[in-house]
């Protein structure tokens, strides 16, 4: 009898264990990490140390305004060492460099990638990039989940903090939203079908941008998300186009369906000199 209560212990807890290490996207697996590194970087650097940032009483530079500009590229150009999707894509880029030249060729913006598992970034990329860049709007993008992250984004210099309705709840888009608008940045939320769309509240994102790339599986490669949502986003708020552009012609498209900014990052990163690229991008535009 002992032997056989035992087996039967044993398969109740074999049926019990979660199956989601299976069954996990890509997206769930960043989430999952970025708990663990959050949690550690507030023992590591409490909120009271970076409200010490020489950064954190600077008044942002706006992206929201810059898009609205008529002579805007609207190109918000992203540094990116490598993604899920794609892998290394150029991982001995220099921040320095890349981002001066993207700003001279012509951005209306400049994206820092601060994730450094899964794309090989790091806080030191987007400080770095602030103080070569002091005049221009930087997003922080990561993968926020925890308000502290945007005490991070205020002290390392960023304008403006990425959320992502993927994962978010509505009350956490709120709550963030909320937090970013205090310590003065603008929020760009991100969505990528209709129902996202839907259950995302919008008080607080001051640009609405639509990921044609599905966070959960990273595929897809065309902007038919960006097309299929363009009506349905309250026209007061600026949109933009996030991944999947590769073309000047996909830019004049999607110009014509209303959207200010397209954010673009493997396109450049991958060749050799992305300032460059974006200069040539940008010439082809008018």
């Amino acid at each position: 009898m002992p032997r056989v209560k035992t087996s039967f212990n044993f398969f109740k807890i074999i049926v019990s264990l979660p199956s989601k290490d299976v069954k996990m996207t890509i997206l769930d697996k960043i989430v999952e990490n970025k708990r663990i590194e959050v949690e550690k970087a507030k023992v590591e650097t409490p909120v009271s140390s970076l409200q010490q940032s020489i950064y954190f009483e600077r008044l942002g530079n706006s992206l929201v305004e810059e898009l609205k500009s008529p002579t805007a590229t609207g190109i918000i150009a992203e540094f990116k060492r490598k993604s899920p999707s794609k892998g290394d894509i150029n991982i001995n880029a220099e921040v320095d460099e890349t981002t001066f030249g993207y700003a001279g060729a012509g951005a209306s913006g400049i994206s820092v990638l601060t994730d450094h598992v899964f794309f090989g970034g790091s806080k030191e990329d987007l400080i770095s990039a602030r103080e070569k860049n002091p005049g221009i709007p930087l997003l922080r993008k990561d993968f926020i989940i925890d308000e502290y992250q945007i005490y991070e984004a205020k002290a390392w210099g960023a304008d403006l903090i990425l959320l992502i309705a993927a994962w978010l709840s509505p009350e956490e888009i709120n709550q963030f939203g909320k937090k970013a608008h205090e310590l003065g940045l603008e929020v760009l939320l991100e969505v990528h079908d209709e129902e996202e769309l839907e259950k995302s509240p919008l008080e607080f994102a001051d640009i609405i941008g639509v990921n044609n790339r599905n966070l959960k599986n990273f595929a897809e490669n065309n902007v038919d998300a960006s097309l299929r949502l363009s009506t349905l986003i309250p026209p007061g708020k600026v949109k933009i186009s996030e991944s999947c552009i590769s073309s000047p012609e996909t830019v004049k498209i999607l110009k014509e369906s209303g959207y200010k900014g397209f954010l673009m990052g493997e396109n450049f990163m991958k060749t050799a000199d992305p300032a460059r690229a974006l200069k040539d991008f940008v010439s082809q535009l008018n």
